[in-house]
């Protein structure tokens, strides 16, 4: 995925070019060379060392390619939609699969503990599986506020939105679920307040209905899996007693990083040194969970910088005027998504790239039109 990002990004930029002011990407990529340079001195050139860079590198170069091609890139509105619409499919049918790869058992049966859980995740990791379906949830919801103009497939894809809903609690991984709602909220306090009265009045009523349907896919769900949804979210195990650390051992590996940038403030330990980090310090090799952290303990200095770009560069264009009124909820589902299972897949980075955008709407170009006529 995060190589596709990047083969069709460039192909991109070589038919149709890109900003002066997206080379800030350039600049965040150089950042974190001394981190691979640093990486060199502990690792032969070899597999491990070719496999290690870009597993901790893929997604960094696609959220840079990706924002280097989108950075103030005008797009209709509705060709927008239409980009969103096509990322929506193939999430439909990942949720299909996940019916039908759980589809000989019984829930209850396959929920018997509260943690995480691939047989419900279609075989495959709860938490990106949570989180792409999160992504679906949250793009569906958009559209329940912007309407499809086709009654029938506004139907179809509101089906498909509980659909996804329901199946991202069942991974029992919280991430995806905590992020949709999160960038949800902001997406419809944006709408809410930048409408008119009468839309003001439809959003309210859309929202009181999206409140009743989430209860009801709640409760719903947490009889099907015989409470234990509600021991995960209550931070329980599955006898109901209440874990020491919610975050599942996140806490654990966020202060190894931490300090590990504490002990080597200026280039960090190396691109891919983490494991051998959480091997010394807990005891068992794990892969970093947050790319916050990582990008500080293993870059450095030189990470800090880099995410400080990353963060930045988008306000700031959004700051002189660029439209984008998924901007917030995009960048939003960029950051909290990174922050809680970094960048192991490529939508966070593509993500971005999309809140970089600047749409033009129907209407501004229609007033732009009524001006340029009245002027003649």
């Amino acid at each position: 995925g995060k190589y596709a990002v990047i083969f069709f990004a460039f192909v991109g930029m070589v038919y149709r070019g890109f900003k002066p002011k997206a080379i800030t990407y350039v600049v965040y990529i150089l950042l974190l060379l001394p981190g691979v340079l640093i990486a060199l001195s502990s690792y032969d050139f070899d597999g491990r060392f070719r496999q290690s860079m870009m597993f901790n590198l893929s997604g960094p170069l696609s959220l840079a390619v990706a924002a280097i091609f989108c950075y103030g890139r005008q797009v209709n509105f509705k060709d927008f939609l239409k980009v969103l619409n096509f990322i929506v499919y193939p999430l439909i049918a990942t949720t299909v699969y996940v019916f039908l790869y759980s589809a000989d058992s019984n829930i209850d049966t396959l929920a018997s503990s509260s943690a995480s859980n691939p047989a419900l995740s279609g075989g495959y990791g709860p938490n990106q599986v949570s989180t792409v379906l999160g992504l679906g949830v949250f793009i569906l919801f958009t559209r329940f506020l912007i309407p499809y103009k086709n009654k029938l497939v506004h139907l179809i894809m509101m089906f498909c939105l509980v659909a996804m809903a329901y199946r991202a609690l069942l991974t029992f991984s919280r991430g995806g679920v905590f992020v949709a709602v999160l960038i949800s909220g902001v997406f419809a306090f944006i709408i809410y307040f930048t409408t008119s009265i009468k839309t003001k009045a439809k959003v309210t009523f859309k929202l009181m209905g999206t409140i009743g349907i989430t209860l009801g896919i709640w409760f719903f769900t947490i009889l099907q899996t015989g409470g234990m949804l509600e021991n995960r979210y209550e931070n329980k195990d599955s006898v109901g007693r209440e874990k020491e650390d919610i975050t599942t051992g996140r806490l654990d590996l966020f202060l190894t990083e931490y300090n590990t940038f504490i002990q080597n403030p200026v280039f960090g330990i190396g691109v891919g040194e983490s494991k051998d980090e959480f091997q010394e310090e807990l005891g068992e090799a794990k892969a970093s969970h947050n790319e916050i952290t990582r990008m500080v303990s293993e870059h450095g200095s030189f990470g800090l910088l880099a995410l400080i770009i990353l963060v930045l560069a988008p306000i700031i264009s959004k700051l002189s005027g660029r439209q984008n009124v998924y901007f917030y909820s995009l960048l939003g589902f960029w950051f909290l998504t990174v922050f809680h299972s970094s960048m192991r897949i490529a939508a966070p980075g593509f993500i971005y790239g999309l809140s970089l955008l600047s749409l033009v709407y129907t209407n501004d170009k229609k007033k732009k039109k009524a001006l340029t006529v009245s002027r003649q």
